[in-house]
């Protein structure tokens, strides 16, 4: 059976109807209260750093996350003053977890464009995986 809709259409769709940031517009903005960084990617990306600050969602668990009638849901998603940046490892992911966020009703939701290759490529801060995990646990403590 033939694709009839490429990944490239769905992602240039999705980018028509969402927020986009570069990352050096939202750099300035790390540690921000009013901002949470999501890291979708997949764990097996994480061993070279994350965005600081960052809570890992994988795209696979985003959507079950988000819903609160979910039986996975997380708390962490339930602040409606909060904007959540979400980002992949180039952008395309991202782009369509924030439309599908979109499309559950989320307005406070947007991603960073070219992802984390991006990140890193602008040489912004980075958090270790070490120090993610001690962040969590900190925070489980």
């Amino acid at each position: 059976m033939p694709i009839t809709k490429g990944f490239r259409r769905l992602v240039d769709e999705a980018m028509s109807e969402i927020t986009t940031y570069s990352v050096a517009s939202v750099v300035p903005s790390l540690g921000e209260a009013r901002i949470q960084w999501i890291d979708i990617r997949d764990l097996r990306e994480l061993s070279g750093g994350t965005v600081p600050g960052a809570f890992h969602a994988p795209r696979g668990m985003l959507e079950f996350w988000v819903d609160p009638d979910s039986p996975y849901f997380k708390k962490i998603f339930a602040d409606e003053d909060k904007e959540f940046i979400l980002f992949c490892g180039a952008g395309w992911r991202s782009a369509l977890a924030a439309k599908a966020l979109q499309d559950m009703g989320m307005r406070n939701v947007a991603h960073i464009d070219g992802g984390f290759a991006a990140w890193l490529a602008q040489a912004a801060p980075v958090e270790s995986w070490e120090a993610y995990q001690q962040r969590l646990a900190a925070r489980k403590a």
